[in-house]
């Protein structure tokens, strides 16, 4: 699919070539076949149980990769290759001949830097999300007595805010008058783009850093991180990304961006298990920086890291932002993930993604049972997001939520009102997301023919 066409354009071509209509089963049954990527479903273990329940179930519908990725069927294998070297070798497990120390860490920089549109230097696969953008944010976030604000949107993801705020008064400053924070505008959810350029032109002078999403949590708005780097750029600003919600969701061109760092956790669409070791970017540009950071000795070169000498030989670009040696199990996970991640690329998986979360979209627009119970607080612009879409409710989110579950359907719920949808395209089928639909129309008839009852008492 050519990502100038909308994808309503793209499914009623489709629908009209198969002489069906696109709200049809069968529409949905024919764009499973026509699907390039669809075989990597088999390469994931798909959830059997709900909960505490003892049935085993065979019909779960999983749209909650946004908040955690399906496991990949090579992760325990890998994880258990790890554990039996252990077992059988000790120490010698550590290294191969020739090896002084363990490498997977930096083999799997190459992956995943076709991920993040970046050189396999200006990647590391190490600690977590929030310790990698407190990390870097000791190297990038240098405030001045004119030059100290952060601009970060009022609703980031709380670790965000509580970083941004650490560090602020770790450089004795006050958060009350250091974070600027962006804002849609009244009675509306989304951050335009003129308004953060606004922003920055307004009071680029006065920003150290800007640190904003890729894609936001709660909405699922793609920011344009192109234009928004080019401009605070502009404005002598430092520019970093929490990249969560959009590694392995988007296409993302890092280097070619001009951005100066970046960090993402593992967990979601790239499917290595809670808490993963994270990844972070920095570009080649600020290579042999001279900037304050935190060091340990896995910031050492490689090559002497073993020499003892107590005289840092430090490790050029982002490989000098390491501190400990990676868990090796915790290695294994992100190489699973990595092994599927190779049999696809990020221009077939967002193509997909465009298409899966425009045929939600356009079935849950098109049900008018459905439609007149939820908002869509997502960009209705298919580049102004990833797949996910946040449904505004007319009733309590948590009370839809139990039924979607009580008919083995697993999504996201954020109170009072709404619940995130996230339709992933190396899993997902677009059956998945017809039946979906139909569920949740179920649902909220359960709703409706509820209050109508009350309303006759």
């Amino acid at each position: 699919m050519n990502s100038s066409r909308k994808p309503n354009e793209v499914l009623a071509e489709f629908a009209q070539q198969q002489g069906v209509q696109t709200t049809d089963k069968e529409f949905a049954k024919f764009l499973d076949e026509q699907d390039k990527i669809a075989h990597l479903r088999d390469d994931f273990i798909l959830p059997s149980t709900m909960h505490d329940e003892a049935i085993q179930l065979n019909d779960i519908i999983y749209l909650m990769g946004h908040s955690l990725g399906l496991q990949p069927k090579r992760t325990k294998q890998l994880i258990n290759q790890s554990l039996n070297s252990w077992a059988s070798k000790g120490a010698l497990s550590r290294a191969k001949p020739g090896e002084i120390c363990p490498t997977k860490d930096e083999k799997l920089a190459l992956p995943m830097s076709k991920l993040v549109g970046a050189f396999p230097d200006e990647v590391s696969i190490m600690n977590t999300l929030s310790v990698n953008i407190h990390l870097l944010m000791v190297s990038f976030y240098t405030p001045t007595q004119t030059r100290h604000k952060i601009l970060i949107e009022k609703q980031a993801f709380p670790s965000d805010y509580y970083i941004v705020q650490s560090q602020i008064e770790q450089r004795g400053f006050k958060p009350e008058d250091s974070i600027l924070q962006l804002e849609p505008r009244q009675n509306e959810e989304i951050s335009r783009t003129a308004d953060i350029l606004d922003v920055i032109e307004k009071q680029g002078d006065s920003i150290a850093l800007v640190l904003l999403p890729g894609i936001q949590y709660y909405t699922g708005q793609l920011f344009d991180m192109e234009v928004i780097t080019k401009a605070a750029q502009a404005k002598g600003c430092m520019v970093g990304y929490d990249l969560a919600h959009a590694v392995g969701n988007v296409e993302l061109k890092l280097h070619d961006w001009g951005v100066d760092f970046a960090c993402w956790c593992n967990y979601k669409y790239i499917n290595s298990g809670d808490g993963a070791i994270g990844g972070a970017f920095m570009h080649r540009k600020h290579e042999k920086n001279n900037r304050p950071k935190f060091l340990g000795w896995w910031s050492h070169t490689k090559s002497t890291r073993f020499d003892m000498t107590n005289q840092l030989d430090l490790a050029p670009g982002i490989n000098g932002y390491r501190i400990s040696c990676p868990p090796s199990h915790g290695l294994s996970s992100i190489e699973a993930s990595m092994e599927i991640f190779d049999k696809t690329n990020m221009k077939e998986i967002r193509e997909k993604g465009i298409l899966l979360t425009g045929y939600l979209e356009h079935l849950l627009l098109s049900n008018h049972k459905v439609s007149k119970y939820i908002e869509i607080l997502t960009p209705m612009d298919h580049e102004q997001r990833g797949c996910q879409l946040t449904l505004k409710l007319k009733f309590p989110a948590i009370d839809v939520y139990k039924k979607l579950m009580e008919r083995h359907v697993i999504c996201d719920v954020r109170k009072p009102n709404a619940i995130r949808v996230g339709p992933v395209p190396l899993y997902t089928r677009f059956i998945d997301v017809y039946c979906f639909v139909n569920i949740l129309q179920e649902v909220l008839q359960d709703f409706t023919e509820a209050d109508q009852t009350l309303a006759t008492l």
